[in-house]
């Protein structure tokens, strides 16, 4: 009985699949609401004021922005182990991740346990600003070391010959 609330893109490559099967299933569940594509700033709020993101996503995502986003609200996300699902989510910390739909409906129920500002700390060790950065200098720099190593290895050392 909970309002199930979907903001999507539909590409025009997809526009048929949707309305011949996404849209008439919604429609035959009043407590769905496709409420379409939303703009950069709406998505803070309609994000925030979720009880919880779902992330059923069944194929090898290599990032998953949603989830980020979700957990910057310090909205729960509750998702499929798939792709990058297991590295972006810290399980009972920033939601559930599960491996079927009857685990999914667990989790709906256990969301509420969450602490909020949890979801968030998550977010903030795992993707702030300071983070991302500080993980790209060490890797920039941990790059350049090892390229001095071979270059060092790789040129021998000069040596000086009779005239």
């Amino acid at each position: 009985g909970m309002p199930l609330k979907a903001a999507i893109k539909i590409d025009a490559v997809d526009r048929q699949y949707y309305e011949l099967e996404i849209k008439p299933l919604a429609s035959r569940h009043p407590n769905v609401e496709i409420v379409g594509e939303i703009t950069e700033q709406e998505k803070s709020e309609f994000l925030g004021k979720a009880y919880a993101v779902l992330f059923p996503i069944r194929w090898p995502e290599p990032f998953g922005l949603v989830m980020i986003e979700a957990m910057a609200c310090g909205t729960p996300v509750i998702a499929t182990r798939f792709g990058s699902v297991p590295e972006v989510m810290a399980d009972r910390r920033s939601g559930f991740i599960v491996d079927s739909v009857e685990e999914a409906v667990e989790a709906v129920e256990k969301v509420g346990s969450l602490d909020r500002a949890g979801v968030r700390q998550v977010f903030e060790e795992r993707f702030s600003v300071e983070r991302m950065v500080s993980e790209y200098e060490a890797l920039y720099n941990q790059l350049v070391n090892e390229r001095q190593e071979r270059s060092k290895k790789a040129t021998p050392g000069l040596s000086t010959l009779p005239r």
